[in-house]
């Protein structure tokens, strides 16, 4: 009962990083380039939520849906103001770019008096609820987690297969060019891709803030989120999920069956191992350069 204890707590703590790894998925197929804000902006979603319960009253669900609808606005303005007028340069720059934002935006939150170096606890309705399933004790925060995952990434699959701007979006992340020949506006779609992108990291921060608070540095969770898109192949959005579940998992195994100090390298030990055996990973797309 132990194991399904800790499988359950490594799911939940696995859609996390699923969510956060959409982000890097969706930014990589519509610009080809890695954006390594997307914690930062979790942070950011997660201080938003915050802002609106606590200093403007906000009911909880008003609060979070607003979050997310601002952090989605925020996304795009990014990408028109920032991201887009370097777009063509060496991807390297643009890495950096993304780097240089994420530290900005810690940087900013952390100036701001009496909360940006405090740790605050997101109000939520269901803070330390529990379920008894027989032997097995659910934490409400870690149910809340998988089913709004599930939700998130039905709504998701629904979006890209049914709907016209779902479809541009794949049209456009296959070929780019092609896209803008056929008539499809590939500018506005990737400041639309950097929206959803956002607004996902939100819905990721405003879940993990009832477990780890909401704080400066919880963007730092990005980085275990980054070994996530890999594990499930960086140009799928059902292997970024995937990825996230493995990795928590393991990390959830490992941080109990073995000795201390291997959960916080259990992602990147599941990586090498990827890269070793399979490194287009699990859902990776075969691409090979003829020389």
């Amino acid at each position: 009962m132990q194991f399904i204890q800790l499988v359950i707590s490594g799911i939940a703590q696995g859609c996390i990083y699923g969510l956060i790894a959409l982000g890097f998925v969706l930014i990589y197929k519509a610009t080809e380039t890695v954006s390594f804000a997307q914690g930062e902006l979790m942070m950011l979603g997660a201080f938003c939520g915050l802002a609106l319960m606590t200093f403007m009253g906000f009911p909880f669900w008003l609060a979070v849906i607003s979050a997310i609808a601002a952090m989605a606005a925020f996304g795009v303005l990014l990408e028109r103001i920032v991201i887009r007028p370097i777009l063509g340069q060496p991807a390297f720059s643009i890495v950096m770019l993304t780097i240089g934002i994420g530290y900005v935006a810690r940087g900013l939150i952390t100036m701001i008096p009496g909360i940006g170096t405090e740790t605050h606890t997101l109000p939520v309705p269901y803070k330390d609820q529990v379920w008894n399933v027989g032997a097995l004790v659910l934490n409400a925060e870690q149910m809340v987690i998988i089913g709004a995952t599930t939700m998130l990434c039905a709504l998701l699959f629904a979006v890209f297969r049914y709907s016209k701007v779902g479809i541009a979006m794949q049209a456009s992340s296959q070929n780019q060019l092609a896209a803008y020949y056929m008539g499809i506006p590939v500018k506005r779609l990737n400041g639309i891709v950097w929206g959803l992108a956002s607004a996902v990291a939100a819905v990721a921060g405003l879940l993990l803030a009832p477990i780890t608070f909401v704080h400066a540095n919880m963007g730092f969770i990005g980085l275990k989120a980054f070994p996530a898109a890999v594990v499930g192949g960086f140009g799928s959005l059902p292997g970024a999920i995937v990825g996230g579940l493995v990795i928590g998992i393991v990390e959830s195994l490992s941080g109990f069956y073995l000795p201390e100090g291997f959960k916080d390298i259990a992602a990147y030990i599941v990586v090498l191992v990827m890269l070793m055996v399979k490194p287009n990973g699990l859902f990776g797309d075969k691409l090979r350069k003829k020389v």
